[in-house]
């Protein structure tokens, strides 16, 4: 009988990223930012119209009443409607301070927190707090934001009371229950201080259903055919609370907390026909609970003619999961069903420290200087048994399923920039990296990583609305300490194995960005690049005869983005506007199997999407149509391709105040369902021609959802 392993343990609520809620509303009404971000140079072009770059700071400026239009409730209504301007998303993993930076700050600031999503914080500030938006090079808010081709700065105002957002929404699954979820959050501004607490409780339930079918190779015969429904839950819960001290320039504090919960729950039931025998039924149920605690503050005081800033961050999650797997229910095959079942527990911490000093106009430089210091651990068990039909179990031993992992990791970096000519600005830096890992437990690995990271930006303003950006840097990834574990995945066949040799992988990246408005607000941008890697990580074979995350050889990467936002009131279309993505980014790496040139593992080439929203007064309406190529994870005796439909979304909106929103939404609008295809090789993928094929297809469910929003103060 086959090992069943599969969608078992769920992944856990990560501690994504940005910044957390304690500047939220602070006090700033004028562009230079207050604390340690880098402020505009002495001299602009003057005032711009809205969304037109200024010629020599490149900064394009959105007051509050260019977002009336859309009636937004929070600030995060109203980043999501500045032109040409995504959101990046953080590795909700990525450890350390310095990595987390994103492309949002608040006032001029990233406050000390990773946890709260940046759509978390920036839904917790009403619209009416917001003066304006500001969008630009990176290197104008810190030079930890050095290479990014856009930060956004959200100003709020200095206005003090209260002020807080309530939001409520409903969603039903195609079976027809309702699940609700919502949030609330309080701010209160007095003095020189701002204290704010939020309350955010997501209910997230799903039903999936669809079928796999088995057949072999080459003819197609027909092995096992199998129904499926999934049912997946998983409430969230988190509270945060945070208090900001302002006093102006380089004297500020901030201090944040947050608390959350997270259950995770999955119940599959199987009926399986295989050809030539009885008919029988499986289940799969995962059980998963994780725990999450942040505290964090920051103070910076005047020092040396800048600011000099501390951070400090403790993060503590607590994960436990529970999965269990049993064929045959009710033993049409034999005289009981059997199984297996795997517990998972681990522990995981943070600690950081964080020290930057920054300068600006010193002879005509901005300057940072500044260290890190970190300590990460992580300790995780992982317990997995073959059940047998009489009830008793054996336990299954598998590599490195037992281990301590501790990361000190330490950072010196100095950055520095500044304006060569009205049009011209150059900023660069190096960071110098050193940490010392080692892994205990079922495996005795140990060694020191250290690692120069310079990076190099040019900045050309080149003629009127035109800019360009070349940046050349050198990364380092950073090791997933839970690629160091072995776990099963029960469904699916398959155990993933821990590898305590792995080391990071290194790269060189060149990225050029060309950009120029249209029509009046709209914008066009356009990207290219090139990287070379070295010591891919992917998916390597292990002397156990498992496969796990590993390293390879070289690798490179091609990158081709273009994205075009146009307001279309000029071609005729009142209130309308029509944004276009499309991302073709192709990877190369040797194969360790077959020695033939592959995708990286789990890459998509292409994205692309195309939305169009308008507004008309107190109601808007939208669509949103995106998808992408297949991605597929290369493993030891099998290649496991996904793909799906076209996804779409509708939104309709009332505001039946300035200050509530009410939004009806279809998610997968036109049900298009999501495939799976993996293809069996034996003994492995050295072999070209594979044995059997799994297609597994879950049908698509339109998800009706409505929402309602209002802020207050």
């Amino acid at each position: 009988m086959s090992v069943r392993f599969g969608r078992g343990v769920a992944t856990a609520a990560s501690a994504v990223a940005l910044m957390a809620g304690a500047g939220a509303a602070g006090a700033q009404t004028a562009s230079p930012a207050v604390g340690l971000a880098a402020p505009k140079p002495a001299s602009t072009q003057g005032p711009q119209p809205a969304g037109q770059p200024d010629r020599v700071t490149g900064r394009r400026t959105y007051d509050a009443a260019w977002f009336r239009t859309f009636a937004p409730a929070t600030a995060l209504q109203i980043v999501e409607r500045v032109p040409g301007f995504t959101i990046e998303r953080i590795d909700g993993s990525v450890r350390g301070f310095g990595g987390a930076a994103g492309n949002v700050v608040v006032n001029g600031q990233r406050p000390s927190a990773k946890s709260d999503t940046v759509e978390t914080i920036l839904s917790r500030i009403p619209a009416g707090r917001v003066v304006r938006v500001e969008v630009g090079p990176g290197d104008l808010y810190g030079a930890e934001f050095t290479g990014k081709p856009q930060v956004l700065n959200l100003v709020t105002s200095a206005t003090g009371g209260l002020a807080g957002t309530l939001t409520g929404a409903v969603r039903r699954d195609y079976t027809g229950k309702l699940f609700p979820e919502g949030s609330a959050s309080a701010l209160l501004r007095s003095g020189k201080s701002t204290f704010n607490l939020a309350l955010n409780i997501d209910n997230e339930n799903t039903a999936q259903e669809g079928f796999d079918r088995v057949t072999s190779l080459p003819n197609d015969a027909l092995v096992e055919y199998r129904y499926r429904v999934n049912r997946y839950r998983e409430p969230v819960a988190a509270l945060s609370g945070s208090w900001e001290y302002n006093d102006g320039a380089n004297r500020t504090a901030h201090l944040n907390a947050r608390a959350a919960t997270d259950r995770f729950a999955l119940d599959q039931s199987n009926w399986v026909d295989p050809t030539g025998r009885p008919r029988r039924e499986d289940s799969l149920t995962s059980r998963t609970t994780v725990n999450e605690y942040e505290l964090g503050g920051d103070v910076t005081r005047p020092l040396a003619g800048g600011g000099i800033k501390l951070i400090g961050l403790a993060t503590r999650r607590h994960r436990d999961s529970d999965d269990l797997s049993l064929v045959d229910l009710f033993g049409s095959n034999g005289p009981g069903p059997t199984g297996f079942s795997q517990s998972l527990a681990d522990r995981e911490s943070e600690t950081l420290a964080r020290l930057v000093w920054n300068r600006s106009g010193w002879n005509g430089w901005n300057v940072e200087i500044g260290a890190e210091g970190v300590i990460n651990r992580l300790r995780s068990r992982v317990n997995l048994f073959d059940l047998d039909a009489g009830g008793g179990q054996t336990r299954i031993d598998l590599p490195v399923d037992d281990a301590t992992v501790r990361e000190r990791r330490g950072e010196a970096f100095v950055n520095v920039g500044r304006a060569l000519s009205p049009a011209l600005r150059v900023d660069g830096g190096m960071t110098v990296e050193a940490s010392r890992l080692t892994v205990s437990g079922d495996v005795d690995a140990r060694r020191t990583l250290s690692f120069l990271k310079p990076k190099l930006v040019l900045d050309w303003r080149f003629a009127p609305g035109w800019r360009a950006q070349l940046s050349a840097q050198r990364t380092v990834n950073q090791l997933q300490f839970t690629d160091f574990i072995s776990v099963a995945e029960l469904g699916s066949d398959r155990v993933n194995g821990g590898n305590a040799q792995l080391v990071p992988q290194r790269s060189w990246e060149l990225l050029g960005t060309l950009e120029y408005p249209i029509l009046g607000d709209g914008l066009v941008r356009l990207e290219a690049g090139y990287t070379r890697i070295s010591l891919v990580q992917d998916r390597v074979p292990t002397p156990e005869g498992f496969d796990a995350p590993g390293n390879l050889g070289t690798g490179t990467v091609a990158i081709a983005r273009a994205r075009v936002e146009a307001p279309l009131k000029t071609l005729g279309v009142k209130g309308g506007r029509l944004t276009l993505y499309g991302s073709y980014v192709p990877t190369f790496v040797t194969d360790p199997y077959t020695l033939t040139t592959r995708r990286f593992t789990n890459n998509s080439d292409f994205y692309g999407s195309a939305e169009f929203r308008q507004d008309l007064g107190s109601f808007a309406w939208g669509v949103l149509a995106e998808n992408g190529t297949s991605s597929t994870s290369f493993r030891r005796e099998e290649t496991d391709r996904s793909f799906r439909g076209i996804y779409t979304q509708v939104f309709a909106e009332w505001r039946p105040t300035k200050t509530s929103v009410v939004t009806a939404t279809l998610e997968n609008a036109l049900a298009r369902p999501t495939y799976r295809e993996r293809l069996f090789y034996a003994p492995d993928r050295t072999s070209p021609t594979p044995v059997t094929r799994e297609f597994r297809r879950r049908n698509g469910l339109v998800v009706p959802m409505l929402t309602f929003k209002r802020t207050f103060g």
